[in-house]
């Protein structure tokens, strides 16, 4: 059975859920989610003789969710990882990330090669930094009405997130009606009277569990990490063309927009321009963007028997060579 209990570190206290013993395995969710995102996944990795921890990230759920905007860059939420190893008493670690939690895996394998052994990532490639800001590049294009753009202002979405969270959650979550392009009018979450029924695989009691959750934390907390887009490419020109050498595996939903656009399809294609000790890259087919909950045991499955393949490897592996 998993545990949940909080940790310092980085500063910050972090709440997580954990079982299993063995090599460490971190699980960093995404937006809008919570460590309970992983739930099949983490009763299967601890199965498979790994201690596997999932944190609420910093901002969401029972971490907690520091004031400033500044305070949710790529550095804080990788160095929050960092930190996490070392205050569980060990010196390396495999991670893996869905959604925005995949950028912040990505970057931890990047920037600690030398605690990071192996990654993964679901639903987000890896990161290929681009000639401009994000945001230049989005306006520079004559487009005004991303999601990206709607997220920037502080209290904007929060206000339409937070009028009704459970109807937040349906939209966002089970699909629909929102769009990553904003509607005159109609805010990110679409027609409020278009109903949203619940899939399959999201029980009423995961859904009241969330639901809750950001009822008492609002939504403030995951929306400043896209308030640090732009930040974060500067951040970031170190690391400029470079490569993750570490073992990689991608997992993605095929009907996933994150994928199939434009952008998305070039990274996936190319991945291995940046992952070139990439195991395996695995589109599962009717699936969309919260894979790991949607399709649990071949999630499951494709995880495991990566984490079989790289338990044993050593901080000090070149890879790049």
């Amino acid at each position: 059975m998993s545990s949940s209990r909080m940790i310092s570190a980085n500063g910050i206290e972090i709440s997580v859920t954990e079982q299993g013993s063995g090599p460490l395995v971190l699980l960093c969710h995404g937006w809008p989610e919570l460590s309970h995102s992983w739930r099949h996944q983490i009763p299967a990795i601890a199965a498979a003789g790994f201690h596997v921890v999932a944190p609420d990230m910093r901002g969401f759920g029972r971490t907690s969710a520091p004031l400033n905007v500044e305070a949710y860059s790529i550095f804080d939420l990788v160095g929050d990882m960092v930190a996490l190893v070392a205050a569980l008493g060990e010196t390396k670690a495999i991670i893996i990330g869905h959604d925005w939690g995949a950028p912040v895996a990505w970057h931890a394998a990047l920037f600690r090669p030398d605690i990071f052994t192996a990654v993964g990532g679901l639903s987000v490639p890896p990161p290929w930094r681009g000639r401009e800001r994000p945001l230049e590049t989005l306006a520079k294009s004559g487009v005004n009405n991303f999601y990206w753009q709607y997220f920037q202002t502080p209290g904007v979405a929060e206000a339409e997130f937070e009028r009704d969270v459970d109807f937040t959650m349906r939209a966002v979550t089970f699909g629909v009606d929102s769009s990553l392009f904003l509607k005159d009018g109609q805010g990110f979450l679409g027609d409020p009277a278009k109903a949203r029924p619940r899939p399959a695989w999201v029980s009423e009691q995961d859904l009241a569990h969330v639901v809750e959750t950001y009822s008492r934390t609002g939504f403030r907390g995951g929306l400043n990490w896209y308030r640090n887009i732009d930040r974060n490419w500067e951040l970031t020109a170190p690391w400029h063309g470079a490569k993750i050498y570490q073992p990689s595996i991608f997992i993605a939903g095929a009907n996933d927009s994150v994928v199939t656009g434009i952008i998305g399809g070039k990274r996936v294609t190319e991945m291995d321009r940046v992952l070139p000790n990439l195991r395996r890259k695995l589109l599962i087919e009717g699936a969309g963007h919260w894979i790991q909950q949607e399709r649990p045991d071949e999630v499951n499955a494709a995880l495991v028997e990566f984490l079989n393949g790289v338990r044993d490897l050593p901080v000090d592996s070149d890879w790049s060579q």
